[in-house]
């Protein structure tokens, strides 16, 4: 009864037989209404792996900093991934933080307990001469479908779900474009998914080079030629019964063929960071760049390869220079010019 009162005088009530176990598990069930599959099943592992072996023995408003604390402390005893302690911990807090705006806390423990968010490593990406040796070796050695696959990643700098989600009725060959409409996300448990892309900058039109157009009607033609009535349907790359490709198997093999050749090993989603990296190499401007690679804002494009910009920075500078130079040059020899005789008076 006086836990009752002081929640009414409060405006929080703190319900003592809730424990952390409990309530993780009723706040990933509501999450799960509201995530993508694979972006859920990151959340749960955490949950279930890491947060209630942890912390679900405590009441719910027993959890302090200090539990938390000694538990990151144990973790960087233990040599573990700072990546991964600060999406557990940063996890914990989006948790409990709706505990506090239902009015189920005081406060959030977890607040001020998040370590800081680790810088991300630069990404591997290949040079042109080792992505077109790549290419070349695949359709000299192989000449499949994943030989296509990886074509059209490299042409166009489609994510990885993308190009697995991608289907015949997005792809217009007559005007050189295709949509983007779905992504594939593949979870733990092996069930895949498709669903829209998560932004609507995503959602878009995406241009054809004459080698993806190539490696398109490549496709086009085998999957006509299989079909007993000669139509084009359902998706892209699928395996022969219509299901998409497993992604783990096309990073397998990616891995598998690098591997071949001796390049740098590199992941499916580094081949649209090689795209980006030859298309800034080549000076397309960085508001295409962003454009082409359909990011939500080119500040996003900046952050990811700001680090690619330099020559272009140097060039920027450099032309700046040229144009004060030329302009300086054109005061100076113009008759009864004060330029010089001002500065020397200053001087």
């Amino acid at each position: 009864m006086r836990a009752v009162l002081d929640g009414e005088l409060r405006g929080v009530y703190e319900d003592r037989r809730t424990t952390v176990a409990s309530f993780l598990r009723q706040w990933l069930a509501v999450k799960k209404e509201e995530l993508a599959p694979n972006t859920y099943a990151g959340y749960e592992a955490c949950v279930e792996r890491d947060l209630i072996p942890a912390f679900g023995h405590y009441r719910l408003p027993d959890l302090r900093p200090k539990h938390i604390e000694r538990w990151i402390a144990a973790q960087r005893k233990a040599k573990r991934g700072k990546v991964t302690v600060y999406r557990i911990v940063s996890t914990l807090r989006n948790a409990l933080n709706a505990a506090v705006r239902a009015w189920g806390l005081r406060y959030n423990p977890a607040k001020h307990s998040v370590p800081p968010k680790p810088r991300a490593t630069e990404r591997t990406s290949w040079t042109p001469d080792e992505a077109a040796t790549f290419l070349r070796h695949n359709a000299e050695q192989y000449a499949d479908q994943l030989t296509d696959l990886f074509e059209v990643m490299l042409g166009t700098g489609m994510r990885r779900g993308e190009v697995l989600a991608l289907h015949w009725s997005d792809v217009h060959l007559m005007d050189r474009k295709l949509y983007v409409r779905w992504t594939l996300a593949a979870i733990d448990n092996g069930k895949i998914h498709l669903r829209e892309p998560k932004t609507e900058a995503s959602r878009a039109w995406i241009s054809l080079s004459p080698r993806v157009m190539a490696a398109l009607h490549r496709q086009a033609a085998i999957q006509m030629n299989a079909h007993p009535d000669g139509r084009l349907e359902g998706l892209v790359f699928g395996r022969p019964g219509g299901s998409p490709l497993r992604p783990q198997w096309v990073l397998d093999q990616l891995r598998k063929r690098t591997t071949e050749l001796g390049l740098p090993r590199i992941g499916l989603h580094d081949l649209r960071h090689t795209a980006a990296s030859i298309m800034i190499a080549e000076n397309i401007p960085i508001a295409v760049v962003s454009k082409t690679l359909r990011h939500s804002t080119i500040a996003v494009t900046i952050n990811l390869y700001g680090h690619l910009l330099k020559d272009s920075a140097d060039e920027a500078v450099t032309a700046l220079a040229s144009a004060l130079d030329r302009a300086d040059a054109e005061m100076a020899s113009q008759p009864g010019s004060s330029v010089g005789h001002h500065f020397g008076k200053a001087a």
